[in-house]
């Protein structure tokens, strides 16, 4: 299947799968797995954090860091669109007791720095007490731009916040960018990286930051049901992806910006080109079309996508060019049978 629902349905390479049978392991809750202790130590270092912490997935690397920096009854400020807020179950509040303050993301993902500075609670008991301002890069597919890093950075810290950056993407931020990842994770007191989705690893994420922070999280981790035994299999191919995978996000870039050109040519659909700048698009369907009859069309032909008035395209290593050209190919057919 072709499948554009998402980049986190890459399939692990042949290096991956190798090193994975092939991994040394250990009882990680014991700390003795030698492949994740390898793993945590050479992201901590490449990255300028004290150290690294492998977590099951993104969702739990992000409530990690918010139950590490936050307290019960505090408070974390983030965009409306943020995932940690938005997409992850509300877990910040069900599990750790933190309010979030979400705030509106502006059209190019940032939240303006204005608002966040309102938004800081004062010290006073009526309030929830604000601890941590989170941003994600990328967010929605676009890239924040490295001076605003600077100045979000400069605001946490003349307000005495921390500041958490959800990385799920941070690779392809740094790819379109052309700067190395630790140039926008040093803005960050704690960051977290999937590993999972364009950077090809079957599973996990990992979570930087200072030495108590990364030990309060390990804490909150065996707590919440994340302890890991024998988790070096998945550490090995988590290493890989994050020194073998980064550069090739160009590739998806690069589709995703044909593909974008390609819908924005169709007068059914409407594409933004100039903000397609990662490997996610979004295109908004015209009413006409019915886009789950499109989508069961599409799956017959091989090709997966989220039916939606907006449909969310994502690029990743296994959509090819000309699995893009197979997808227009097909969208063309289908709508000169529909057009009214």
């Amino acid at each position: 299947m072709i499948d554009f629902r998402s980049d986190t349905v890459t399939q692990p390479t042949q290096a991956m799968r190798d090193a994975m049978h092939k991994a040394s392991v250990g009882d990680d809750v014991y700390g003795d797995d030698p492949t994740v202790n390898r793993l945590e130590d050479q992201v901590a270092e490449r990255f300028g954090f004290d150290r690294a912490l492998f977590t099951s997935s993104g969702t739990q690397a992000n409530l990690l860091a918010l139950m590490a920096h936050c307290e019960r009854g505090d408070e974390y400020i983030c965009g409306q669109d943020a995932h940690n807020y938005k997409f992850e179950g509300g877990g910040a509040a069900v599990l750790g007791s933190i309010q979030p303050q979400p705030l509106s993301n502006q059209a190019d993902g940032t939240i303006a720095l204005a608002d966040i500075k309102a938004a800081i609670k004062p010290d006073d008991i009526h309030f929830a007490r604000t601890r941590l301002l989170s941003l994600e890069n990328t967010i929605g597919g676009k890239v924040l731009p490295m001076e605003y890093l600077a100045q979000a950075q400069s605001l946490a810290f003349n307000h005495g916040l921390k500041i958490h950056l959800d990385g799920a993407r941070v690779a392809n931020a740094a790819v379109a960018q052309g700067v190395d990842i630790s140039d926008i994770t040093q803005h960050f007191d704690s960051v977290s990286i999937c590993l999972s989705k364009g950077l090809r690893a079957p599973i996990g994420s990992i979570l930087l930051g200072d030495e108590r922070l990364i030990a309060k999280a390990r804490r909150w981790r065996k707590m919440l049901g994340g302890g890991m035994r024998q988790a070096g299999i998945l550490a090995a191919a988590a290493e890989l992806a994050i020194t073998t995978e980064v550069e090739r996000l160009a590739e998806d870039h690069h589709n995703a910006q044909v593909l974008a050109n390609e819908l924005a040519a169709l007068s059914e659909f409407d594409v933004d080109v100039p903000s397609v700048q990662t490997n996610m698009l979004f295109a908004r369907v015209a009413e006409h079309l019915d886009v789950h009859q499109l989508a069961t069309h599409l799956k017959q032909q091989g090709i997966l996508i989220s039916p939606g008035r907006t449909l969310r395209l994502v690029t990743h290593a296994d959509i090819s060019r000309a699995d893009v050209a197979t997808f227009i190919h097909q969208l063309k057919q289908y709508l000169s049978l529909h057009r009214g």
